[in-house]
């Protein structure tokens, strides 16, 4: 049930969702009922969409987020075990395509399994990715995607572990517990994208399996505070991924997935 709750109201939550149907309810007034009412509720609305679409007020709610973890130090201990999460690829054009990986902005995800692969040889590696779709999946998940590929990409089958049946990052963390069995004297990283991960740290912490943040898929360089975008769609599209991640919070927390509000170091 959460996970359906979630994908409904994260469609009317969604800033570019909700900023045009406010635009288009206050249109809607203008002609029913009330011009002066109508034309007020519509400016709040296309405002809103310039605002968030054209100026900075997407980075400034990604850049709390993606800069709350650094990577590790290039000198710390190497880790003894790697938990990649899904959501870099598009299940459902993969599948359908049968072309190789599609990847989404969220690819580094998987460059990272690559290069974190190769760089600590020793390290046991788990990938963990269902399908997050609520409708309109594709055949495959995107963790059976993964693991037809992996000797594609090189490495041998049994470096990667792959976990396909979860749908969010509360099962990710539950279901990779279960796969890994992590011993309390090592050392796992998680690598996720990094507006993700002060969630991710705080449900994998919660769920009993204590991981160091190894983020990556970066959207917006430290000093883009006051940057603006150069096109309406990219604004809204950054500002619907730090709103959803910070929502995101608020729910899992309310809800017992994680101890913490804004989960840190």
């Amino acid at each position: 049930m959460f996970f359906i709750i979630s994908k409904v109201a994260g469609f009317f939550l969604a800033p570019s969702n909700a900023l045009v149907i406010l635009t288009i309810f206050g249109v809607v007034v203008q002609m029913l009922w009330s011009f002066r009412v109508g034309a007020v509720v519509a400016a709040v609305g296309l405002v809103g969409i310039l605002a968030c679409g054209l100026g900075p007020v997407a980075n400034w709610l990604i850049l709390p987020l993606e800069n709350r973890f650094e990577q590790p130090a290039s000198d710390n201990a190497a880790p003894d075990g790697i938990i990649v999460l899904g959501g870099a690829l598009s299940d459902r054009v993969s599948g359908e395509r049968d072309a190789g990986l599609e990847l989404t902005e969220a690819g580094d995800r998987i460059l990272a399994l690559l290069r974190l692969a190769r760089a600590y040889p020793q390290a046991r590696i788990v990938f963990t990715g269902g399908s997050s779709a609520l409708t309109g999946g594709g055949r495959k998940t995107e963790g059976e995607l993964v693991g037809e590929a992996i000797e594609r990409f090189g490495l041998s089958p049994e470096r990667v572990t792959i976990e396909s049946n979860s749908r969010n990052t509360a099962e990710n963390a539950s279901f990779s517990k279960e796969i890994a069995k992590p011993r309390a004297d090592e050392t796992w990283w998680l690598v996720t994208s990094a507006f993700h991960m002060p969630r991710a740290v705080g449900v994998f912490r919660a769920a009993g399996f204590p991981v160091t943040a190894y983020p990556v898929d970066f959207r917006a360089a430290p000093d883009d505070w006051m940057r603006p975008f150069a096109t309406v769609s990219d604004g809204l599209r950054r500002t619907d991924v730090a709103f959803r991640e910070w929502v995101g919070l608020l729910a899992y927390y309310w809800t017992g997935r994680i101890d913490t509000l804004f989960p840190g170091p």
